[in-house]
């Protein structure tokens, strides 16, 4: 099976019109099982999925071994992800650190994981409010220039912090959570990264899983999922979340296909240079969340689900969060 291809906006990087977030294989959302994780990215592969998603602090490096061993000898028929600049401390706190140094010691660490000698993407995971973004951004340049990265991205950064980035070098992507119920980015960031021509990777496009329909109660969550203390899954936060899912899977019964389906396709009906990293360590799940693409959504249809946005409720995580500005140099 071969999926459409879409180009990261004006970067010239070609990928499938859908990737895969492979961070549940190795944190945050209960426990992975290794060979069914192996199996799920050969399975990616086969229905065409050729953009893989992964970063350092994923398992402490962990999901980088991980996603390296599976694509193995396949390594040139995809296209590979990877992030820096989160950080774990002695005590097990995250600092974000964006010093050039640390830029260059943490390539050469990702590398040697993922078992290659390039990365097709590298991302600032997050935007180090210490470091001036043009020192950052400077630094990943040179891996450009040594052949060790092929693209430059950010994630999560705010769009006058993505404006500076890309008066240093061409951003080819940013990574940021975008869904149904995540819309905080229309009113300025995507602007600014189509005037850039910087494709959006939307991160956690269903919800982190609640746009599945498949979770019902809070008790769906074990003790080792970080859902299971997040503002959005917690209270009447959930129970009102809920109706919101409610209201997709009407469409999705309409349409004849899941509410994941549903919550995919609007995302991949945001624009030709927006492509969702969905995550899952499951085949099952895969291999519906790539049946999204075959979704056509009519203009009603849209705006239906559009009229939805204003009901989503609760903060995205358990700590204040916002898009990342750097200092000025």
């Amino acid at each position: 099976m071969t999926l459409p291809t879409r180009e990261l906006g004006k970067s010239g990087l070609i990928v499938s019109m859908q990737g895969l977030g492979c961070m549940g294989m190795s944190q945050s959302y209960g426990a992975a099982d290794p060979e069914e994780s192996d199996a799920t990215i050969h399975r990616a592969l086969d229905l065409g999925i050729t953009f893989f998603d992964t970063a350092d602090v994923y398992g402490d490096g962990h999901n980088e071994s991980l996603v390296g061993r599976a694509l193995g000898a396949r390594r040139t028929e995809i296209v590979l992800a990877t992030k820096f600049s989160l950080a774990r401390n002695d005590d097990g706190s995250m600092r974000i650190d964006g010093r050039p140094e640390y830029i260059r010691s943490a390539i050469d660490a990702s590398l040697t994981r993922l078992g290659t000698d390039y990365v097709d993407l590298y991302y600032q995971h997050r935007v180090d409010p210490n470091v001036a973004i043009e020192d950052t951004v400077g630094a990943m340049s040179e891996l450009v220039e040594a052949g060790k990265v092929r693209y430059l991205g950010l994630s999560e950064a705010s769009s006058h912090t993505l404006g500076r980035a890309a008066a240093v070098h061409p951003i080819a992507a940013l990574q940021s959570e975008y869904s149904l119920w995540t819309r905080d980015l229309e009113d300025d960031v995507i602007p600014t990264a189509r005037r850039l021509g910087t494709g959006l990777v939307p991160f956690s496009p269903l919800g982190r899983g609640f746009l599945t329909g498949a979770i019902k109660s809070p008790a769906d969550f074990g003790d080792d999922d970080f859902r299971k203390n997040s503002p959005r899954f917690v209270g009447e936060n959930f129970d009102r979340n809920l109706a919101l899912v409610d209201q997709v899977r009407e469409l999705a019964a309409a349409k004849g296909c899941t509410v994941g389906q549903i919550a995919l396709a609007w995302v991949l009906a945001q624009g030709e240079d927006v492509v969702p990293i969905p995550g899952t360590k499951r085949r099952t799940y895969l291999e519906e969340n790539v049946g999204a693409c075959e979704v056509s959504l009519s203009d009603d249809d849209l705006a239906r689900l559009d009229a939805l946005a204003p009901e989503t409720s609760g903060a995205r995580y358990p700590y204040d969060h916002t898009y990342g500005d750097s200092p000025q140099p």
